[in-house]
């Protein structure tokens, strides 16, 4: 089908907001993604979701939820498109003032999680899951459904046992599926803030080519990047540079105090980097010096099998079909690894959707998508991955996209043709 080719003017704006120009529209975002929620809930036989999911929380409520938070913080949606958020006090009080989108904000009890964990006792935990129901199902009673069914986005049993205890027909699985379908396919915004964070990320690239050199160590070198990253309002959450020896197989995605030398391949994966909560995961490989023959050939089939995906994926593709663009097992390199199924190989060589998490759908796979196959539709966002090995080093390349009627849309723009030469 070809690449979708971007309007003259159609591009990364401004990060802040202005009066000058359209750019993201949050009002918009916000609205769009509670409608998309909300439709999905009534489609699934849904009268309300309860949503203690980070992600979940944030794609109705717009809050800033940056994971880890064990459930101090959770919210319901019911079928009017009513809205009640459970927050700690001083996240509560502060969302009362800044969110006038939310009227009903209130104090929660954490009934999962951080502080049940850390009470040490079983009769606090059994109260504070107690309790926790105890709070939404008078919600419920006072917006009139708690009679009908309530999705919840958790399988914790023992807090949907308190809710059938007090009479609540739970639902996880419809809840978790809605959310899904409601998630994958992507606004307009939603778009643009993950063209945003893919710009952020291209900054960040660029440190690294000004700060990765002989007796440079990887920790410095990603610590220059994201600093720029944090400079310019990403949230870092993840990521890493590696270099040498540390390239392939693939480190154990840490960043290490390796001191590197000339002749090493340099990659940095930037996932899990923020912009209003819409994650990165985009890779580039770097050379200190001249990449050798062999590198440079491993680069172009490393990149000729990403963009084979590539040409592959359009509205009304399945996944099982364009899962054969990826690397077979001699590609893989299964007979190196060990392994004698697809399925061993998990994270090597595959695209996964992109949104408020870094693994949303669609996933697209040799070890699933033959045997569950999924349909793409327009507006779904991924990133596509792939690597390959050369002398005792490795490359990796990765691009953040978004599925159009007339082509994908490539978001991430760093230079892909070449590995990126550093010279020192």
């Amino acid at each position: 089908m070809g690449f979708y080719q971007r309007d003259f003017m159609e591009g990364t704006r401004g990060t802040m907001a202005v009066d000058w120009e359209e750019r993201i529209d949050f009002q918009r975002l916000r609205r769009e993604r509670k409608a998309r929620a909300l439709e999905r809930m009534r489609e699934a036989g849904l009268g309300s979701m309860l949503l203690v999911d980070d992600p979940n929380v944030r794609y109705v409520t717009g809050l800033a939820m940056t994971g880890g938070s064990g459930a101090d913080h959770y919210t319901l949606l019911t079928e009017d498109g009513d809205v009640v958020h459970w927050d700690t006090a001083d996240h509560a009080s502060n969302q009362r003032y800044n969110c006038p989108w939310l009227d009903d904000v209130r104090y929660a009890a954490p009934g999962l999680g951080n502080v049940p964990r850390a009470s040490g006792r079983e009769s606090a935990r059994d109260w504070l899951a107690g309790k926790m129901a105890d709070l939404v199902v008078e919600a419920a009673e006072e917006y009139g459904v708690k009679n009908e069914p309530m999705g919840i986005d958790v399988g914790n049993r023992s807090l949907i046992g308190k809710f059938e205890d007090r009479g609540v027909d739970v639902r996880p699985d419809e809840c978790t599926q809605a959310m899904a379908d409601a998630r994958k396919i992507k606004t307009r915004d939603e778009i643009e803030c993950l063209r945003m964070v893919a710009a952020l990320c291209e900054a960040g690239f660029q440190r690294i080519t000004e700060t990765a050199k002989p007796g440079a160590r990887e920790s410095e070198v990603w610590g220059a990047a994201t600093e720029e990253l944090w400079g310019l309002g990403a949230m870092v959450q993840g990521g890493y540079v590696t270099s040498g020896p540390n390239t392939w197989p693939k480190h154990q995605a840490n960043t290490t105090d390796r001191v590197m030398r000339p002749g090493d391949l340099v990659y940095a994966d930037f996932y899990n980097v923020g912009f209003n909560g819409y994650r990165s995961c985009y890779y580039r490989t770097f050379s200190l010096g001249d990449p050798t023959a062999a590198q440079r050939e491993a680069y172009r089939k490393a990149r000729d099998d990403l963009y084979d995906v590539l040409e592959r994926i359009e509205p009304g593709a399945t996944t099982d079909e364009i899962c054969r663009g990826f690397p077979d097992e001699d590609g893989e390199q299964m007979e190196w690894y060990g392994a004698e199924e697809f399925w061993e190989m998990t994270t090597n060589h595959w695209a996964h959707g992109l949104g408020l998490q870094l693994y949303e759908v669609p996933l697209i796979w040799r070890g699933l998508s033959p045997d569950h196959p999924i349909e793409i539709e327009e507006g779904m966002t991924m990133a596509v991955e792939t690597m390959r090995p050369a002398d005792r080093q490795g490359v990796r390349v990765e691009e953040m996209v978004v599925v159009r009627e007339n082509g994908v849309e490539i978001l991430s723009q760093w230079p892909v043709e070449e590995i990126t030469t550093i010279d020192y």
